[in-house]
């Protein structure tokens, strides 16, 4: 069966969702997985977008083990320059450099004719050659971009030296009849295309980007571009997930592989939707909470008596566990840490016993614990242990109709024990003022949001805060079976990440914002 590799842009398109910033710790969180998964290439950012960019680039460079390591740059030499540099500790490198082709973004956003647009096509790609043999070239919006212009821009960016050729449906305008046809005139007009590999990357503006990958594929592309959950700009971008799980279930009508160990999909959807607050929704292919759910008598009758009548894939295949979750308060330590491995996790023993400490406690609340119960604890270990500066020890609160809330915390703050009481609308106002006072924080609430992470009444709430402060925004989470509590805990995330952001940060917001204006962030 041919290979199709597969180029995961969740750390560059991804975080171009509207509200998806990541840390440069959590991009490294995010690319480790990525690289046990057997992704093969990560697009780790857009080295010239900001200090930050520069930085995660760089130290996902450092990590890499197996992953080739990919940095975005316009068609100009700062951008080219600036990606080669971050780029340079990795033991396989890519960069990926584009320009517009269609009529519309060569009149209105470039302001170039032709004849410029081939001239740096040409003077990109030579000047990317300077860093590493490996260039991939994109020509953005080319689903709507003039066939024989088109065709004449791949053939000059594969005589400058690249050797993947990118062909984008930047908007989401195309069907999948149309795409596939598009691939295929590609491989019949461009005479020198037999030296480059064709690689796609949809988005999913009508709900195609999957499709439109396939059909892709099945006429001749070779390389999918996509993200974990499909997050990214506007309405997303073809899902890894789902393209990967199509090759796997449906060889007989594709004939092609992944290198991906789908066994770890699960693990890295979940850290990927905790990251970045964007919850994944209960009836999405592959890692939905509904995807291997069946609550329909007839559809439950037939998974007893054999689970192919209304499976076409297996929980395992996808990292997820066959049967309900067994464990509760008397299981042991072995019991907990082989459960932790088999939904993908790796701790030191240090880290299982101060986990396991924490699904104790948990067990003695609930009646059942889930795997989902299981993935937020270890969550929260991978995404924020050690970095707290305040810390939540106790929350007590009164309230009651027509009574206006008070809560009393207790809180750490730098090794310091204080002790706060606040009033409040109601009682997640209460504690959050509480906080505020205590830590002196004028961070503003922008999102605050709850959701159950398993079932029933006893449900560990996850709640999602975000905050902003001069001009830094964080996302904040926590869990608990009590939503004030994972209210107080979330809150306190977030603060701790704002601290760490403004302690690490090597930019001033003013740059940062020059170097935002000087960006047209719809790329690609």
């Amino acid at each position: 069966m041919k290979k199709i590799l597969i180029f995961d842009t969740t750390l560059r398109d991804g975080e171009q969702s509207a509200g998806a910033s990541m840390s440069v710790e959590d991009k490294v969180l995010i690319a480790r997985h990525l690289n046990d998964m057997k992704v093969d290439i990560i697009e780790a950012g857009f080295p010239f977008a900001s200090k930050g960019d520069f930085q995660s680039v760089s130290k996902v460079s450092q990590i890499s083990k197996f992953s080739t390591v990919c940095g975005l740059a316009r068609a100009n030499f700062g951008d080219i320059d600036c990606a080669g540099e971050a780029l340079k500790k990795a033991p396989k490198k890519r960069i990926h450099t584009f320009i517009s082709t269609s009529d519309l973004h060569m009149k209105y956003k470039l302001r170039m004719n032709k004849d410029e647009v081939i001239d740096a096509i040409k003077k990109s790609i030579e000047r990317a050659k300077r860093y590493t043999d490996d260039i991939e070239w994109s020509p953005e919006d080319a689903s709507r971009t003039d066939h024989n212009f088109l065709y004449k821009t791949i053939d000059t960016a594969i005589q400058s030296g690249a050797t993947t050729i990118n062909i984008p449906d930047t908007v989401g305008y195309a069907i999948p009849s149309e795409f596939g046809k598009l691939i295929k005139n590609i491989k019949s007009n461009v005479t020198n295309i037999d030296k480059a590999i064709i690689s796609v990357h949809c988005h999913n503006d009508l709900g195609l980007a999957v499709s439109n990958s396939l059909n892709a594929v099945i006429e001749g592309a070779r390389q999918v571009e996509c993200t974990i959950n499909g997050i990214g700009e506007r309405a997303g971008n073809a899902a890894l997930e789902e393209i990967v799980m199509c090759l796997k279930t449906r060889g007989d009508l594709l004939p092609f592989r992944s290198g991906v160990d789908t066994k770890k999909i699960t693990n890295i959807s979940h850290l990927v939707s905790t990251i970045t607050g964007f919850s994944v929704q209960p009836n999405k292919a592959i890692v939905g909470k509904n995807a291997f759910a069946h609550e329909s008598g007839i559809h439950q009758d037939g998974m007893l008596k054999h689970s192919n009548t209304y499976e076409i894939m297996t929980p395992e295949s996808v990292g997820l566990s066959s049967s309900e979750l067994v464990l509760g308060k008397h299981s042991g330590r072995h019991a907990f840490k082989v459960k932790l491995k088999n939904l993908g996790f790796s701790f030191s023993e240090e880290k299982i016993k101060k986990l396991f400490e924490k699904f104790k406690s948990l067990a003695d609340k609930k009646k059942q614990i889930f795997d989902e119960d299981l993935l937020a604890i270890a969550d929260e270990e991978q995404i924020f242990s050690n970095r707290d500066f305040i810390e939540l020890i106790d929350i007590s609160i009164k309230c009651g109709l027509n009574k206006k809330a008070t809560a009393s915390l207790e809180i750490k703050v730098d090794k310091n024990k204080l002790k706060v009481d606040s009033g409040g609308t109601g009682p997640i106002d209460a504690v959050f003022k509480a906080i505020k006072k205590t830590t002196k924080s004028s961070a503003n609430l922008v999102v605050y949001q709850v959701k159950a992470i398993t079932r029933g009444t006893d449900a560990q709430a996850e709640v999602s805060v975000r905050l902003e402060e001069s001009g830094i925004s964080v996302l904040g989470v926590g869990n608990d079976i009590d939503t004030i509590v994972a209210s107080g805990k979330a809150y306190i995330n977030a603060l701790n990440k704002l601290m760490i952001k403004k302690e690490k940060a090597s930019e001033s917001i003013e740059s940062l914002n020059a170097a935002n204006n000087d960006i047209d962030k719809h790329v690609i």
